[in-house]
């Protein structure tokens, strides 16, 4: 309680009785360093490192006293904990998040760096649920660590999830207008990419009313304004299905069909 709550003096106190565990967890597995990093209690951390403990033993969820660390956005913590060579920098959760997952999903650019800083940790690696952190870092607009993720050559900017969601289609998904001209930027990007419903970018942007987004992608050569989904839509159809007046100008700029579908025999409608 005393290292969650980062009372420093008392910590020490503790420990200087004898009978006192320092790496003695709750139920949950949870051990006085995790809750101190998971908290950004970077003084009891640095403590607790001093004793006998295991700075990389994990809860009963599979998250580290890194992984906390990652979590709660907190630098000074991780720091302290990848000085000690027994703490994996890419060790998963039960859920398969690495601390660099987990940074990225929340946004804390700084940890994401001070993780790259260590050199040990895969960039591309996929969770459970097949994410990268590129797709976490995308999935929630957080500019900043996908601009600090697509600097790196080794990484795989157009890397689907299972469902064969690329970054870029979950950016144009959500209307994040300035992710998408960063991974724009990167020639290994296919803006027309589908997912496995045949979805593609710019159908997204279009479904969902993006404008910006519509038009971004549809100044790129490589976009064919019609494609159509597995279930014969076009970027078209979505917009105006969806009463998105300003995409469907912007689509009827680039001449896109009509698909006008037949309804009766002989091509009646």
């Amino acid at each position: 309680m005393a290292s969650q709550s980062g009372h420093e003096g008392v910590v020490k106190m503790l420990l200087e009785r004898g009978e006192v565990d320092p790496d003695r967890p709750d139920i949950h597995g949870r051990t006085p360093l995790l809750e101190a990093a998971s908290y950004g209690h970077e003084r009891v951390v640095k403590v607790l490192l001093e004793q006998r403990v295991d700075p990389d033993r994990p809860d009963t969820d599979g998250q580290t006293p890194l992984w906390g660390a990652a979590w709660g956005g907190h630098e000074g913590a991780a720091r302290a904990l990848l000085e000690r060579a027994e703490v994996s920098s890419d060790r998963p959760d039960n859920g398969g998040q690495t601390p660099l997952l987990c940074a990225a999903r929340h946004g804390h650019g700084g940890v994401v760096k001070v993780l790259l800083e260590r050199g040990k940790v895969s960039p591309d690696k996929l969770d459970n649920r097949g994410e990268t952190a590129l797709l976490k870092a995308t999935r929630y607009g957080h500019e900043k660590v996908v601009k600090i993720l697509l600097a790196l050559v080794v990484i795989n900017p157009d890397k689907p999830n299972h469902h064969g969601s690329t970054p870029l289609l979950l950016a144009a998904q959500y209307g994040y207008e300035n992710v998408v001209k960063m991974l724009l930027g990167r020639q290994e990007v296919n803006p027309d990419r589908r997912d496995n419903d045949g979805d593609t970018p710019l159908l997204c942007a279009a479904y969902d009313g993006h404008e910006g987004v519509v038009k971004i992608l549809l100044e790129t050569e490589r976009v064919n304004p019609d494609n159509t989904n597995h279930a014969g839509q076009t970027p078209l159809m979505c917009a105006v299905g969806n009463g998105h007046k300003g995409v469907v100008e912007l689509l009827k700029l680039h001449q896109v069909a009509p698909h006008v579908t037949p309804l009766g025999p002989g091509g009646a409608t």
